[in-house]
């Protein structure tokens, strides 16, 4: 149930994993599953701290999910007044969407360029599913 959402974030430089940028988060304000809610908690989460520590902000963030994951995210960012480039990719089809376009940007599945975001979201699922198996192996314990 809901004592078990998480959400997770990897960090990529050069097209490879940056461990020390994981993080992983215990969903807080969101009840039920709403994805888009969660997205949006962790976005605010982890954007408002790196704005608090005046850290590095990102090139580009790459959400896991459609429009309305993205569209989530993107919410998120301009209520801290951040303006990111922010995609995401789509896993039914692997499509890419962008905020400033209707319909998503289908690249081909042999471009490299798909191959990293892949690589990307991916990982950062690996990470996310693997902190949520803990949190349910400690509470049974």
């Amino acid at each position: 149930g809901d004592e078990f959402a998480v959400g997770s974030m990897s960090r990529f430089v050069d097209g490879k994993p940056n461990k020390s940028g994981y993080r992983k988060f215990k969903i807080k304000t969101v009840t039920g599953r709403d994805d888009f809610a969660m997205i949006g908690e962790i976005i605010k989460r982890r954007y408002l701290r790196l704005l608090e520590e005046n850290s590095q902000l990102p090139d580009l963030i790459l959400i896991d999910g459609g429009k309305g994951q993205l569209n989530a995210a993107l919410k998120s960012l301009q209520s801290l007044g951040l303006n990111l480039d922010c995609i995401s990719l789509a896993k039914e089809n692997e499509e890419v969407y962008v905020s400033y376009q209707k319909n998503p940007i289908v690249i081909s599945k042999d471009k490299p360029s798909l191959k990293i975001l892949q690589h990307a979201r991916n990982e950062t699922h690996r990470f996310g599913v693997s902190y949520n198996r803990t949190i349910r192996k400690n509470k049974i314990k």
